[in-house]
């Protein structure tokens, strides 16, 4: 019974699964031979005859007596690279082999190696399974008849998108680059930033067909090695066929999946990413995604901005404010003016209270049913004006809301006042974009239950929310820090963004063995910061 539920929820591993597991185990465990038709027999069983496989056979040595051939994946290598790194040495400029004696044969690829290629990123491999690996994901083997080893060649090479401005980070001051779709590419953007000689990337590959390269990246000695061996742990378990994204590996490792609160930071920008690293962060880089992980996360993530930290403090911490209470209307304002409009009109003032009554006259339906047409009308409008073509995008949501919104009020079906909730809390909600997914969830849970239980539920369930924040944990660290638990030191960036002077250690939470950032005593001044 237990093996047939097992089957039903998915649990157990279907046989044709675990033959090809069993598949994948031979195969790594074929040596090359010293035949290379065998070796190239082999190879082209388990590639197939797919036609972006090449495989170019050739005649090596000072007589051309030597048989070896090449293999790389079309599309995948840069052929220019292949032919002048690797053919034209091969063919033209092998002057060693002058028979085929073994004690030539031994030491032809360390030959080739150290003599023949001017490639850089050279690595000799003995298994079958190896050698295919290696081409597919975009390197170039060199087989030779005689020897049991093949030489993988890094010639990677295809089509990009070129660096541009991080699209849903708009900055007004700061960097305009993002990350792209080429792993190495944003690496080398984060090496530009943090040229810190202990900055480590750890590489690894996840996914059984995908074969997709991940990178974890921390600084040495900056990052906790305890939560660099929880992040690779998290990632080794991951047992899946493919890794198409970052969106796919933070719902494998983050701690709470049932939760509605992300407890995995994102984004698309170097300079974020380089700044979490700093403070004693991990970030996960995915090979064909243009984001990057950075764990762990807290709450106030959602609502810093890196432009905060390149204008003044002053108008930084005021403008966190704007983005707290924003993100607060967003997400009550509907649901209080449902409660209101319910339960409690007495504590309308009058004269409001009158105007409410007048522009509802007439309505066929209750406030409860409105706010939620109202609310999920926008939300199709807003998932429209996503997808659709940019050329589209904007005047559907904007005329589309204005159409519908005006339409609406003309025919009775909803009344003035909505649409004004509504337009506020949409205009709030563009405030914090990263919230956006969680506003919208968080403001139709506060309608129902505000149309149900009035305020009294909104608190009730309120409540229950901040409890939930306080018990959450990413990676070990408490998601509401530095507010619960306190650490004074560290508020200086949450509620107020200190002057970057005074901010003279890592934060605290994050458990950094490094936790001192800057030398202290830097307080500008006329007096060069020095008391006189």
């Amino acid at each position: 019974m237990f093996r047939l539920l097992a089957k039903k929820l998915g649990i157990s591993q279907s046989p044709k699964s675990r033959n090809q597991k069993q598949a994948d185990q031979n195969s790594s465990s074929i040596a090359l031979s010293r035949t290379l038709d065998i070796n190239l027999s082999d190879i082209r069983s388990i590639l197939g005859q797919s036609s972006d496989v090449i495989i170019h056979k050739m005649k090596i040595g000072a007589r051309g007596n030597l048989d070896a051939a090449i293999i790389y994946i079309d599309g995948l290598v840069e052929r220019n690279l292949v032919n002048q790194d690797v053919l034209r040495p091969l063919m033209f400029h092998m002057q060693m082999i002058e028979d085929e004696g073994e004690r030539k044969r031994s030491n032809i690829l360390e030959y080739i190696q150290t003599s023949v290629l001017t490639a850089g990123d050279m690595e000799p491999l003995k298994d079958i399974a190896s050698v295919t690996s290696a081409v597919l994901t975009g390197n170039t083997a060199i087989l030779i008849e005689g020897v049991s080893q093949a030489l993988v060649i890094n010639l990677r090479g295809w089509e990009t998108r070129s660096l541009e401005e991080a699209k849903n980070e708009l900055a007004i001051r700061g960097a305009r680059i993002g990350f792209n779709e080429t792993l190495r590419t944003n690496t080398a953007l984060l090496r530009r930033i943090v040229r810190d000689p202990r900055l480590t990337f750890d590489s690894l590959q996840i996914g059984e067909r995908s074969k997709t390269d991940i990178s974890i990246a921390y600084i040495r000695g900056v990052a906790q090695d305890s939560l660099i061996e929880e992040v690779k742990q998290r990632l080794q378990r991951i047992d899946t066929d493919a890794i198409f994204d970052i969106g796919y590996i933070e719902q494998f490792i983050e701690d709470q999946p049932a939760s509605l609160f992300s407890t995995i930071g994102n984004t698309e920008r170097p300079d974020v990413t380089a700044a979490r690293i700093l403070e004693g962060r991990a970030a996960i880089l995915v090979d064909g995604s243009p984001f990057a992980l950075t764990v762990p996360m807290v709450f106030i993530e959602g609502f810093q901005s890196p432009e905060d930290y390149y204008a003044r403090p002053f108008f930084s911490s005021a403008i966190r404010w704007i983005r707290f209470l924003a993100f607060e209307l967003s997400i009550y304002l509907p649901g209080v003016y449902v409660a209101l409009m319910a339960y409690h009109q007495e504590l309308f003032p009058t004269p409001l209270l009158i105007t409410v009554a007048e522009a509802r006259e007439g309505i066929p339906f209750p406030a409860v049913a409105e706010t939620l047409f109202m609310v999920i009308l926008f939300e199709i409008l807003r998932e429209a004006g996503l997808r659709m073509p940019r050329s589209l995008g904007q005047a559907v949501s904007v005329v589309g809301a204005l159409v519908i919104g005006q339409a609406a009020v003309s025919a009775g079906l909803v009344g003035a006042p909505m649409v004004v909730v509504l337009a506020s809390t949409a205009i709030a909600s563009f405030v914090s974009p990263s919230q956006a997914d969680l506003g919208a969830l968080l403001r139709i849970l506060f309608v129902i239950i505000g149309g149900f239980m009035g305020m009294f539920g909104i608190v009730i369930v309120s409540l229950e929310l901040l409890s939930h924040l306080c018990a959450l944990r990413s990676f070990g660290v408490p998601y509401l820090s530095p507010i619960t638990p306190l650490n004074i030191g560290d508020l200086k960036d949450v509620f107020l963004r200190a002057p970057l002077w005074a901010i003279k250690n890592r934060p605290q939470s994050i458990g950094s063995p490094d936790l001192v950032r800057q030398a202290g005593g830097q307080q500008p001044g006329p007096n060069g910061g020095e008391k006189p």
